[in-house]
């Protein structure tokens, strides 16, 4: 029944957009899929977006959505916030792309470093995936070892996931890969490779293998672990970083060597950051002991600087961050208590979410393989019926604009949504 309420969803959702279709079809012939992002690829094809505003996008076919995917979190400001687009217009009316150092690049490091107290200094990247690759290289190269330490289900960026059983075009690193929130594995790793794990890479919410938070103790373990083998402990907080002022490491109270940034801080312009220990990072300061160089055309591009410089000098206060935190932590209590009554469950941290179609415990990547996804594709195809745009993979993302009533919409799309996944037979 499943499978015939998706091809009924299919059907629906091409007849109200004839045109996504055309440039869809128009698109694969130059593109993989029609698209450049495989995490944008679902069935029947995706729509195209023609404008957004808010918490609001606008297909080419005049449909309307509302967001609560929020580019997979880089929308935390929500579209065309005016900070960003203000600092976005000074850049045009004086240059871009100098190939030299602009103002801004030292005024956006000097508010991360005051932010963030395991940041003593701080590297700017294009992307989170840049940002996670430097932060690697310069924990192995400091530890003189050879092995990094992840975790399944860990996505770092476009060149670093690290799911068993399922390929990734990754980077060669030598990556030894554990069980999020199982320690013990991690104290087999080290007892097994006490000389050559020189760093530890994990999120401190498994954010792409389910959206599933650390268990009390887990991030102090690998911090013990970390300490106690001469390894360095990287926090990739590209999405959690949204979680306090500080961080994620500021609410659980566990300072990393090395953390790594991106995302939303760069007001949706390519960015990345990677920042911690003085003595780790001055492996890439000029004239060091050992000093390694570190480039990139669009490092400090004008756009991304000034952008980022917007959203940490205006919009991402204190208080903003505090309140879209309590409100994404009731918000996701809300919706589990919704979805256990059909055999679903959400999971999450502060203003991020995961649904998945099992009511046992999730508490590593490992606890969601096997299950039949079929139930969160025509959940995702319900929601979009209703007009409400979540992740195709059960993910949804809260951002500044949105209200109350929008919560409200978008709590009661899921309530009919997910008894229609329930009537077809799941």
């Amino acid at each position: 029944m499943i499978t015939t309420a998706l091809d009924n969803a299919y059907r629906r959702y091409a007849a109200k957009r004839p045109i996504s279709e055309q440039l869809h079809a128009r698109a694969r012939t130059f593109l993989p899929s029609g698209t450049t992002r495989s995490v944008l690829d679902f069935d029947p094809y995706p729509f195209t977006v023609a404008s957004a505003a808010g918490c609001r996008l606008t297909d080419v076919d005049g449909l309307e959505y509302l967001d609560y995917l929020g580019d997979y979190s880089v929308g935390l400001a929500g579209h065309n916030p005016a900070a960003v687009r203000e600092a976005l217009a000074a850049v045009l009316e004086k240059g871009w792309s100098f190939g030299a150092v602009a103002a801004e690049e030292a005024e956006v490091a000097r508010m991360l470093c005051e932010r963030f107290e395991s940041m003593d200094l701080v590297r700017f990247t294009s992307s989170g995936t840049e940002a996670n690759l430097v932060a690697i290289s310069l924990a192995l190269k400091a530890a003189d070892r050879s092995k990094v330490l992840v975790f399944d289900g860990g996505y770092h960026g476009g060149f670093l996931s690290f799911s068993r059983g399922r390929p990734s075009l990754n980077v060669p690193f030598d990556a030894v890969i554990c069980d999020y929130n199982d320690l013990d594995s991690v104290r087999e790793a080290f007892a097994q490779w006490p000389e050559q794990i020189g760093c530890v890479l994990l999120e401190p919410m498994l954010g792409s293998g389910g959206r599933i938070q650390a268990d009390a103790g887990f991030l102090e373990g690998i911090r013990t672990l970390c300490d106690e083998n001469g390894s360095v402990l990287v926090f990739d907080e590209v999405q959690t970083s949204r979680m306090s002022y500080g961080g994620g490491q500021a609410l659980l109270g566990v300072r990393p060597d090395l953390t790594t940034l991106g995302k939303y801080i760069g007001g949706g312009l390519g960015f990345g950051v990677v920042g911690g220990a003085e003595k780790l990072m001055l492996q890439i300061a000029r004239g060091g002991e050992r000093s390694y160089d570190h480039s990139g055309t669009f490092n400090n591009n004008r756009f991304s600087m000034a952008a980022s410089s917007a959203m940490l000098g205006t919009v991402l206060t204190r208080s903003s961050l505090d309140a879209l935190f309590e409100r994404g932590e009731d918000l996701r209590k809300r919706a589990d208590h919704v979805l256990r009554e059909h055999g679903f469950q959400a999971t999450g941290w502060g203003s991020l979410m995961g649904f998945h179609p099992t009511d046992t415990p999730i508490r590593r990547a490992s606890d969601l393989a096997g299950l039949d996804r079929r139930p969160v594709e025509l959940l995702f195809h319900e929601m979009l019926e209703r007009g409400v745009y979540t992740g195709k993979s059960g993910f949804a993302t809260l951002s500044l604009p949105q209200t109350p009533e929008t919560d409200d919409h978008f709590l009661t799309a899921l309530e009919e949504s997910v008894r229609v996944v329930a009537k077809a037979g799941f």
